[in-house]
């Protein structure tokens, strides 16, 4: 028996046509390829972005202009907590410029990163824009090197390459073996809650805050431009040691002018996100996270996960929450399918406002992907648009997005706009290479990686095989 809602079995199915899809801007892309004698192909779309900042923090500076009291970031105080806490965008520049001269003041510098060791919290959002905002690099490391490890291998080989002058912790008595284990002698170590670890000197995350701002701040942000770097984030290591991923300034905004080109409706009302994925990662480390105060929305922290028994925090924030664009991988959506047929509230709350799904990590299952089409269909009497793309920490990650509707999951779509892709055949598929200002400069204190990583015409070598999703139609 099918399970799912029978009006929208029946609109989705046989020979009938699909239900339109809800409408939201999207671009209106114009796609050029040019084959090259050599077999490959080089794919681009027409047209330049529109000028955009090349400081991450100056869209938050004009946004706490417009919208002071909106908020930017809001974290339940604990999981299962009843409300939020919340910082407006007001809120945020004060804190970014207390939080930004006590890392002037510190051993924290262009050459000795912030390193983040717990995960996303409002105290992690607040040190990563006020170290962007003066110029310091953050590094946000997974929390699993430092709590799911016995020799804190990983972590040590990540802490010699940063040589880190702050250490940033939520909890003394979680991360005290990791910090004791690979934090440098001279280096600060700030904690979001105790403020002894083993002995060692440490400061309040709180204390911090009460740092009085100078000229200093302004001035270290007047200075930062789009090749100073902003952070630096660790690859996963499955295949050897984490290797850090160079993020300017420059790509990073970039990257946002290309994700504002493609999402044009993030234009039309500020964003809405509930997001669990972590921070260390770049889908929502950079995508998510910049998105939200690029476009002056609001960002939710999720402390659920897409597991059968984290999802229950998860429904609980959408039943609240009505996100305007979603992310989650194809676990999670398959875990929201189920709990939609049991939960009509939580159904309509998700969907409510929602104007893009969005997938990646993983190939999405039909019997998912139908799903959430009919749930969508029975709701709203309109599909909304779902959709992947393709990308890495290397390129920000935006490089290759997909709007059109589809019938199933898999197409990841056409390189942004100042994207090229350089497609190189490799049996009967081709493998993507990529080049724009979106692309990181290299590898952190790895000259050797950096070269192996690049062609000989400067094409990041994405390494991922692809193929037309019909023959010879590149804009497909």
């Amino acid at each position: 028996m099918n399970d799912e809602p029978v009006t929208a079995s029946r609109a989705m199915s046989g020979g009938n046509q699909a239900p339109p899809l809800r409408p939201s801007r999207v671009w209106e892309p114009v796609i050029r390829t040019e084959e090259r004698p050599d077999g490959c192909l080089v794919v681009t779309q027409d047209g330049e972005l529109p000028p955009y900042p090349s400081r991450m923090t100056e869209k938050l500076l004009q946004w706490a202009e417009k919208a002071p009291d909106r908020t930017l970031f809001a974290q339940r105080p604990a999981a299962g907590a009843p409300g939020w806490n919340r910082i407006s965008y007001g809120q945020m520049v004060a804190r970014m410029r207390a939080l930004g001269q006590a890392l002037l003041d510190s051993p924290a510098s262009a050459e000795r990163p912030v390193m983040i060791l717990s995960g996303n919290s409002l105290e992690h959002a607040t040190l990563a824009l006020a170290a962007m905002h003066v110029g310091i690099p953050y590094a946000p490391i997974s929390p699993a090197y430092s709590l799911m490890s016995e020799d804190f291998g990983k972590l040590k080989g990540i802490a010699g390459d940063l040589t880190p002058g702050l250490v940033f912790a939520s909890s003394g008595k979680a991360f005290a073996k990791a910090i004791a284990a690979v934090t440098p002698e001279d280096a600060l170590v700030v904690l979001g809650g105790e403020v002894e670890v083993d002995g060692r000197a440490s400061v309040s995350f709180g204390s911090l805050l009460e740092t009085v701002p100078t000229v200093a701040v302004e001035e270290a942000y007047e200075g930062v431009g789009a090749d100073t770097v902003a952070k630096i984030l660790f690859t996963s290591g499955s295949t050897g040691s984490p290797k850090g991923v160079i993020q300017s300034h420059g790509m990073l905004a970039a990257n946002q002018a290309m994700v504002a080109d493609c999402y044009r409706f993030l234009e039309d009302e500020p964003p809405v996100l509930v997001d669990w994925a972590p921070w260390n990662h770049t889908a929502s480390g950079n995508k998510v996270f910049n998105l939200t105060f690029w476009h002056g929305g609001s960002y939710y922290i999720d402390e659920g996960k897409p597991t059968p028994g984290g999802m229950d925090e998860t429904c609980r924030n959408l039943k609240e929450i009505s996100p305007t664009w979603y992310f989650n991988v194809p676990k999670g959506y398959e875990e929201l399918t189920r709990r939609f047929r049991e939960d009509a509230d939580l159904r309509r709350s998700f969907f409510r406002d929602l104007k893009m799904m969005m997938y990646a990590g993983a190939g999405m299952a039909q019997h998912t992907w139908d799903a959430l089409e009919a749930h969508a269909f029975e709701t709203l009497g309109h599909r909304v648009r779902l959709v992947s793309g393709l990308g890495s920490t290397e390129t920000g990650p935006f490089a290759i997005a997909g709007t059109d509707p589809q019938p199933q999951s898999g197409n990841i779509g056409i390189p942004a706009r100042e994207v090229t892709l350089k497609l190189v055949p490799s049996g009967d598929r081709l493998e993507a290479r990529l080049k724009s200002r979106s692309i990181t400069p290299g590898y952190w204190r790895k000259p050797e990686l950096t070269a192996e990583a690049f062609d000989e015409e400067g094409f990041y070598r994405l390494g991922d095989a692809l193929r037309f999703a019909e023959a010879e139609k590149a804009e497909k």
